[in-house]
């Protein structure tokens, strides 16, 4: 069983850019991000990054081929002494599987490192454990956050069929945590009546606890109007009795679905959060990001040395 939308691997196509570096802000978070790629295989019927101006984002993806070029130039050139964390990939997974083709995500984070970048890693592959020693040599000035919504082989198919596994996943994930790499696992989103019960929540938490993990944190699902047409649909694989009314119930909305974002009733909201939160802490883990990352004093001294050969590398 897969999603409803799927349609096979999606098309890879270059580009170029003029800048790779942005600023980026969400909730409480202000700092910056690269993407060095648009769009997305993994096709996941939650993701918040589709949305009208992309309406290829799962069937096409763009390679940008002269990302790490622009983005040694756009740090050489930086206006300030200091830099803030920078979030690899805010809109895409760093690690689909076009960087097994393109490795553009390993030549960026060459040049974060390169110049004293401090920086967080989202992904939902394994792809990334053919870094793994780049991020460990560089383990105090980077995070990797890997994104599991479940540990159930169903859901995952119907939810987003083009990730791997969890089991997959985490298998990678003890490899960076047995390599001393600071790692996490954002639950995020947590879909009411999909993956909200006790029983899914706990076997996540046990296999973040397994894998070696020390930070889990995660956030309900929001609704937004594209987001629904596909959550609908997943409800309608999943055969989930009376689904449509409950998260009309929950989201405290009538159909059509018209808004930016709607957030779930808060107490249910806050009743899912704190039931994962005491499952992580009780298992000795925090529910928080690390506090080893923060501004750094960017780095100069390198300028021009970075050769044509590390961006092949």
């Amino acid at each position: 069983m897969s999603g409803l939308w799927y349609s096979g691997a999606a098309t890879l196509e270059e580009k170029k850019s003029k800048s790779i570096i942005h600023p980026f802000a969400v909730k409480s978070y202000n700092g910056l991000a690269i993407n060095p790629y648009q769009g997305c295989g993994h096709r996941c019927a939650y993701c918040y990054a589709t949305y009208e101006w992309s309406p290829e984002f799962y069937d096409r993806v763009y390679a940008k081929r002269n990302a790490p070029e622009v983005l040694d130039g756009q740090l050489a050139a930086w206006k300030s002494d200091t830099v803030n964390p920078v979030m690899v990939a805010s809109a895409t997974d760093a690690y689909q599987p076009a960087e097994l083709r393109y490795g553009l995500t390993r030549k960026c984070v060459q040049v974060l490192q390169k110049y004293n970048v401090p920086y967080y890693v989202f992904t939902k592959s394994a792809i990334i454990e053919r870094d793994l020693e780049l991020h460990r040599q560089y383990g105090h000035n980077c995070f990797i956050v890997w994104s599991i919504t479940t540990c159930n082989e169903k859901i995952r198919r119907a939810v987003e069929p083009g990730t791997p596994p969890a089991s997959r996943i985490f298998e990678a994930i003890k490899k960076f945590t047995d390599a001393g790499v600071c790692c996490g696992v954002n639950v995020d989103p947590i879909m009411p009546l999909i993956t909200d019960t006790d029983e899914e929540l706990e076997a996540v938490v046990k296999s973040c606890k397994d894998a070696g993990l020390q930070h889990v944190f995660g956030a309900m699902l929001r609704l937004r109007t594209d987001i629904w047409e596909r959550m609908k649909l997943t409800l309608r694989l999943l055969e989930i009795p009376d689904s449509v009314e409950k998260y009309q119930q929950i989201y405290n909305f009538e159909e059509p679905l018209d808004a930016k974002y709607v957030a779930a009733d808060r107490r249910y909201a806050e009743k899912v959060i704190g039931g994962l939160e005491e499952r992580v802490r009780s298992c000795g883990m925090s529910c928080d990001f690390p506090d080893h990352l923060g501004p750094r004093r960017i780095d100069r001294s390198h300028w021009g040395q970075t050769t044509l050969l590390s961006f092949l590398m």
